[in-house]
């Protein structure tokens, strides 16, 4: 496909998602399975023009004065890639499955207009209704912020400490130009090609044979804070697909018990393929049967409980731009009751001197520092581990100038990290 072609095939798609209201993931793939002819670098390409325009949606409509699936691509090609007008008129010509050529209006706001007057939703592409809870935590650095989130996101990679070391990994890698990432002393980082796209890792070695993991450098560093000991008893609640369960597992170096739980049995189940190709051999898989409670043995047994929280998810935006603008006012609401219920879960499970370990991929106090203050006013046996002893402790002590200035925990985000949004804390039972 030329690149005007795949101009028009993102605006295909980019309407589809409009019109039907759904994933741009699976508009994609429907995109992809009605046009066979399309090869695979067309398919990434196209994906990777409307996911930036998933980013840029708001601020490229504003510069475009117009909200249409065309402009916002064309807006989004200016804003994000740099293509001024005339570039833009030359890919589209009309011919060869090309966009329509560019009319006088396209032409003059592509050469002339900017964010100027643009209130703060659009100059930081967010919505609007988030601009209180999100001016709450970042003042008037909110912009700023936003602008960041906005941005594509590296790919970053966990090296598996249970088969190899970094060094060793980074020199396997050198074709692929990865560097250490700056925290996390188990993080590797790959840089994007120009239109956005990572490296094909599935058929790099390393990858097939366990040495890495795809995680970014955030969610290492939570994994990390966590301390997790060889020989402890820990509880996984919310373990997904178990990508911090395998960072964990790494850092008891296989010794000890985990025990992944999650509410989506099928999910978890995923994590048996990572976990045999990993080397990982301790942990145990607790799905959900019906109404017994699978994890009742557990009570009161656990050194760590480790609670990577259902969110909002504001802080990935980067890798998942189109889910900023499907996120409704109640969902935050819905968020906020299950964070809540995780933490009196967690607490069943904790032994004394245990602790629970708080993360989020969210930016917002709610999710937060507001939930860790609720837990600890109805939880008079539980204090928080001071942000000093725990980068102290996991050997981090340059990440203590992401210290929450809300009172709790440590917050990361992509403009002061350059990781992906977290938030992290450790509640200590007495």
């Amino acid at each position: 496909m030329t690149p005007g072609a795949r101009i028009s095939a993102a605006i295909e798609v980019f309407d589809d998602i409009e019109t039907r209201k759904r994933p741009a993931a699976d508009a994609l793939k429907d995109w992809g399975l009605s046009h066979r002819f399309a090869g695979s670098k067309d398919r990434a390409a196209i994906a990777s023009l409307v996911f930036d325009a998933e980013r840029n949606r708001a601020s490229s409509a504003f510069i475009m004065g117009n909200e249409a699936p065309r402009a916002i691509i064309l807006g989004s090609l200016r804003r994000a890639r740099g293509m001024d007008a005339g570039m833009l008129a030359g890919l589209c010509s009309g011919e060869a499955h090309a966009p329509p050529p560019l009319d006088e209006r396209e032409s003059e706001r592509l050469a002339h207009a900017d964010l100027s007057g643009a209130p703060s939703f659009v100059a930081g592409d967010f919505p609007q209704w988030l601009e209180p809870s999100l001016a709450a935590v970042f003042g008037e650095n909110t912009i700023a912020e936003m602008s960041a989130l906005a941005t594509r996101a590296p790919v970053d990679l966990r090296v598996n400490t249970l088969k190899a070391t970094r060094e060793k990994v980074l020199a396997g890698l050198a074709h692929l130009h990865a560097t250490q990432t700056p925290y996390s002393s188990v993080g590797l980082r790959l840089p994007l090609t120009p239109d956005g796209r990572g490296p094909p890792l599935a058929a790099e070695p390393a990858y097939i044979k366990g040495l890495v993991e795809i995680q970014d450098e955030g969610s290492q560093l939570c994994a990390t804070l966590a301390l997790a000991r060889p020989g402890e008893q820990v509880l996984d609640l919310c373990a997904g697909a178990g990508g911090k369960t395998l960072a964990l597992a790494a850092s008891m170096q296989n010794k000890g018990q985990i025990h992944a739980a999650d509410r989506d049995g099928a999910r978890l189940m995923r994590s048996f393929a990572r976990l045999e190709r990993a080397g990982v051999r301790n942990v145990q898989l607790h799905a959900p049967r019906g109404d017994s409670d699978v994890l009742a043995a557990l009570e009161g047994r656990c050194d760590l409980v480790f609670v990577d929280a259902p969110c909002t998810g504001t802080g990935t935006w980067r890798r998942n731009p189109d889910a900023k603008w499907r996120m409704r006012p109640g969902a935050l609401a819905i968020r906020i009751a299950e964070q809540s219920q995780a933490l009196e879960e967690a607490a069943r499970f904790v032994k004394p001197r245990g602790r629970i370990v708080y993360v989020t991929c969210s930016l917002l106090r709610e999710e937060n520092e507001d939930r860790i203050a609720t837990f600890l006013d109805t939880h008079m046996d539980y204090k928080i581990l001071p942000l000093r002893e725990m980068v102290e402790m996991a050997r981090l002590p340059e990440i203590e100038r992401f210290a929450s200035r809300f009172g709790f925990g440590l917050r990361l985000t992509p403009l002061t990290s350059g990781t992906d949004g977290f938030f992290v804390a450790i509640l200590m039972r007495g």
